[in-house]
């Protein structure tokens, strides 16, 4: 018999699972602490990249050359954010600047640069060049431009400040802080990498803020984020550069400005026979015009014309342009030298005439050419201004597609020259497929309002037209016009015995006759005393400085009271 024996099992209890639940839950919670917890990261990111960064504006903006102990900074940077104008001229191999008075040249590879043609001595190249890139020297330019630059220590960071900005100076509390919190992070918060470590009581400079941090910079150019709570702010401190603005002595002139077109082809007109011209107070000549790629250009000028102009107390601005030929224009313009050679002949002229101004006149350009005729015009300026002689420059609506148009820099020409006349008419052309207005006032008013949105009022002339065109639609379809002259209007209007009526839509007196015999109508649009006095008020309603017509020779004595600013008697005929 076997004996069976039976035995009973040892019970743990509950006590093991709750402690193994336990430890568990503390690993758990231990991986998420470690997980979560903000340790301080110890990744150190270099805030500069490459050698000589410049630091401007509050970040690295590329990197300069030091040649000895010259700092030289890339053209685009100047460009960039200094000066749009620069420029660098390919033929003489120089830098261009230009400023309200003076013209800069600075050609590669030499120690003489150039202020208005006159030789100045360096020490060092004014010019280097890198990898195909131009670089420039800082220290003659900070004549030019309101910057100051310094070499920042152990970073070696070109510093650039402009003439006005202002610093927040601040320092490290002087207080016991652990040294890993002490330090600049690329982000808001201890676990992003940082660029530098801070000292206590260490000078910062304080330029923003997110969160709870302030983004500071260290003396040696380094920046990061920071707790709030470990800087304490200071002083501002202003920067002050000294930069004399040029004042620029100019033939005074009253505003508003009346300025007429005397249109001269080949012959100047006979001052005996020329008209009185009440409120005109600027007349200007078609003298000068391009005449070959080298940039010479022709004149045909008149001593006797100016002579009659200044015994009327009129100022005379001198015309010149650019023949309306985009491939001459694109020859003459394209070097500094040529365009220093339309200057030199232009500054001959006004000197010989007895000029009080230059009216640039360039038309029919090849938009690419555009910033051939802006640098022209950024060269000339300063040149004339040394003259005493008042800069304007004549430009059409913005239209696109077009070389009558679409090459104008308009903002930019805003800031070069002391006018700029837009020549509000041509609506319908001469050889326009369909007859219309010269320049109806819808038309005017819409294009002007969008002009005014890059040009300043204070620096605008609207030209108006004192012609008009007759059309002449034949039965067949066919589309023709000339142009008349104020006077040679009314006696059309008389011979054919026309009375004109008031036209809504283009806001001028209108008037049609039908031919049996030659089986068209004509049209004709009228330029009045009613359509020129409500081109006066348009230009009083935007505040533009003046009016400028074209041409005197289409005008009769009604046109310049009409022109007047203070004519306000305008009404429906």
């Amino acid at each position: 018999m076997t004996r069976i024996e039976t035995y009973k099992k040892k019970s743990f209890g509950t006590k093991p699972i709750i402690v193994g639940l336990t430890f568990a839950l503390f690993l758990i919670i231990s991986s998420i602490l470690l997980l979560l917890y903000p340790f301080a990261s110890r990744e150190k990111e270099a805030y500069f990249s490459g050698e000589y960064p410049i630091l401007f504006e509050g970040s690295q903006q590329g990197n300069a050359i030091v040649v000895g102990q010259s700092v030289y900074v890339p053209i685009k940077f100047m460009k960039k954010y200094l000066d749009d104008s620069i420029t660098y001229d390919e033929q003489s191999k120089s830098v261009i600047i230009t400023t309200k008075d003076k013209v800069v040249q600075m050609p590669s590879k030499s120690l003489t640069y150039f202020v208005n043609q006159k030789s100045v001595k360096l020490q060092f190249p004014p010019i280097q060049d890198k990898n195909g890139d131009k670089y420039v020297a800082l220290e003659p330019i900070l004549d030019y431009y309101p910057i100051k630059y310094k070499v920042l220590s152990n970073s070696k960071a070109i510093w650039i400040q402009k003439d006005g900005d202002t610093l927040q100076t601040a320092s490290v509390f002087d207080k016991k802080i652990n040294k890993e919190k002490l330090r600049l992070r690329t982000e808001p918060g201890i676990r992003s990498p940082y660029t530098a470590q801070l000292n206590n009581n260490e000078k910062l400079f304080i330029e923003g803020k997110k969160d709870k941090y302030y983004y500071v910079r260290k003396s040696s150019g380094e920046a990061g984020f920071i707790p709030q709570d470990y800087i304490k702010r200071l002083n501002k401190e202003k920067i002050s550069v000294k930069h004399v603005q040029p004042k620029v002595q100019l033939q005074k002139i009253e505003t508003p400005i009346h300025l007429t077109w005397e249109a001269v082809y080949s012959k100047n007109p006979d001052t005996d026979k020329l008209p009185k011209m009440p409120g005109v107070n600027v007349v200007s000549p078609t003298w000068f015009k391009l005449e070959s790629s080298d940039g010479s250009i022709q004149n045909l000028g008149s001593i006797a014309y100016v002579q009659w102009a200044k015994k009327q107390n009129y100022h005379v601005w001198g015309l010149f342009s650019n023949a309306f030929d985009p491939e001459l224009t694109h020859e003459a313009f394209l070097n500094f030298e040529t365009r220093q050679n339309m200057i030199r002949q232009l500054l001959i002229y006004s000197k010989m005439y007895h000029l009080d101004g230059i009216n640039i006149d360039i038309e029919n350009v090849n938009e690419e050419d555009g910033s051939l005729v802006t640098q022209f015009v950024r060269e000339a300026t300063p040149y004339f201004h040394k003259a005493g002689l008042n800069v304007s420059m004549d430009i059409t609506f913005m239209a696109s597609g077009s070389t009558w148009s679409s090459f104008y820099q308009r903002d930019k020409l805003a800031k070069a020259v002391d006018y700029l006349i837009v020549m509000a008419y041509d609506e319908h052309w001469g050889s326009s497929p369909v007859a219309g207005s010269v320049a109806s006032f819808p038309w005017v008013e819409n294009n002007l309002k969008n002009l005014l949105e890059v040009v300043p009022h204070q620096k605008l002339i609207l030209g108006v037209p004192l012609y008009t065109r007759l059309w002449a639609e034949k039965d067949n379809g066919d589309v023709s016009s000339k142009a008349l002259s104020m006077e040679d209007v009314k006696k059309w209007l008389k011979k054919k015995k026309v009375k004109p009526t008031y036209d809504e839509k283009s806001g001028q007196n209108y008037a049609e006759y039908y031919s049996k015999k030659e089986k068209t109508t004509y049209k004709i649009w009228l330029e009045d005393e009613f359509s020129l006095a409500k081109r006066a008020e348009l230009a009083e309603k935007y505040h533009l400085v003046g009016v400028a017509s074209w041409s005197r020779f289409f005008g009769d004595e009604t046109a310049w009271t009409a022109l007047d600013f203070n004519n306000k008697q305008v009404s429906k005929k």
